[in-house]
């Protein structure tokens, strides 16, 4: 006996949607299977804005995220709970008031970082007018690309005063911000087109190292030892195909921070590898050692080799141009010199 029409036509499948094209799955983006094209794209992405804005290279700063500047001192100048957070410390940690201190309520921990308050905003101050002065100098290059970008992290503390003082100078400014578990934001200072945000740590530091041309280092904790002592490494290993210029800023804080001295002492570095960086305490100390680095090893080289081509100093239009394939997919800082 036949089947009914009615039951063959109520045992057909529906209509299916059509599938979600691959790069527009966030189940497979966000999988571990998708980790390469999140990797890629966080190479990517970064590298076509860059482009697009012209960027030709960066001078990056590092230093504490954990202070705020000078003018919030006199009001309510808190300590951060975290790198780049936004929610204030805990009050045992926070420095102590003048009443609390005349009372003898304050904890040691709250008198010591009540006199290092006004300190630290001093480097908060100091930063913003180091990054004002190189990016006027910077704006004057001949040039139709940006040259020697002030770059920070993108949060708050002495990132926020880099991208201040480039801000209020009238030039373009970088953010490399990381996705954290707490709440943080970019600062505002950073121009929108070069905010960028990176969920993986070693991509970030991959776009710190790429484009730099030098480094600046403020007082900071952990985060700002890493990043410092990760560029110091590929210089002394001469992973680096360029010569970046260090500076480290605030001798008297860094030298009861590090004792560089025991490691040649001890053997563990050659005294030689005290000429990767520079200490400076003043702005104007720390501008002029960056201006000479830049132009030793980078803007004197460019003009000679211009003359000598017969072509006047500037740099093609195009950021990749004249690149192999090869070179696109190898960034500067993987590469050994010859």
């Amino acid at each position: 006996m036949g089947k009914n029409p009615a039951d063959l036509l109520s045992s057909v499948p529906p209509q299916l949607e059509s599938a979600p094209l691959a790069y527009e799955n966030p189940s497979f983006l966000n999988s571990p299977d998708g980790r390469l094209i999140r990797i890629v794209a966080e190479y990517m992405e970064p590298l076509a804005r860059f482009r697009k804005e012209r960027i030709q290279d960066t001078i990056v700063f590092f230093g504490s995220a954990r202070f705020r500047g000078r003018e919030e001192t006199d009001a309510a100048l808190e300590l951060l709970e975290n790198t780049g957070a936004t929610t204030p410390a805990p009050s045992s940690e926070q420095p102590a008031s003048v009443p609390a201190i005349v009372a003898g309520e304050a904890s040691e921990l709250q008198v010591k970082r009540a006199a290092s308050v006004v300190h630290m905003a001093r480097y908060y101050e100091d930063a913003r007018r180091l990054a004002q002065m190189l990016t006027r100098w910077s704006m004057q290059l001949p040039s139709r690309k940006s040259r020697f970008v002030v770059t920070s992290g993108g949060g708050p503390g002495i990132m926020e005063a880099a991208n201040r003082g480039a801000h209020e100078a009238g030039g373009k400014t970088i953010g490399l911000n990381i996705k954290l578990p707490f709440e943080q934001f970019p600062n505002r200072w950073i121009t929108p087109d070069l905010n960028f945000e990176f969920h993986y740590f070693f991509m970030r530091k991959l776009w710190f190292a790429y484009l730099s041309k030098a480094l600046v280092v403020f007082p900071g904790g952990f985060g700002t030892l890493d990043e410092m002592f990760e560029i110091l490494t590929l210089m002394q290993t001469h992973k680096l195909a360029k010569k970046i210029t260090v500076v480290i800023y605030g001798s008297e804080y860094w030298k009861q921070v590090l004792n560089i001295e025991a490691l040649v002492g001890t053997g563990a570095i050659s005294p030689k590898d005290l000429a990767l960086f520079q200490f400076a305490d003043t702005p104007e100390e720390a501008f002029e050692l960056l201006k000479r680095g830049l132009t030793e090893n980078y803007l004197v080289p460019e003009a000679e080799a211009a003359r000598a081509a017969g072509a006047i100093s500037e740099p093609k239009d195009d950021l990749m141009a004249g690149w192999t394939f090869d070179d696109f997919l190898s960034p500067e800082m993987a590469k050994t010199r010859s």
